[in-house]
């Protein structure tokens, strides 16, 4: 499983990847989770608003610090 948190580093981007790693954590899964700063890349995505989030190359939230139970639920 991949999972990018793509953002350019602000407190909600910090929050955003504390919880998707806090998510993974919790279920015992593996996955490749990377941080995505370069505003260029975010916008291959089609994502304008950050924090963002993609788990497998689908954006799954945009503008928001989603819940730890979102990313769960998006995870397993």
């Amino acid at each position: 499983m991949e999972i990018k948190v793509l953002g350019p580093g602000c407190a909600k981007c910090q929050q955003t990847e504390k919880v998707v790693n806090e998510a993974v954590s919790e279920l015992g899964m593996q996955a490749a989770i990377d941080k995505i700063t370069d505003v260029l890349k975010i916008g291959e995505y089609g994502v304008f608003g950050t924090p963002a989030v993609v788990v497998d190359g689908e954006v799954k939230s945009v503008g928001k610090v989603p819940t730890k139970e979102e990313v769960k639920g998006w995870i397993s």
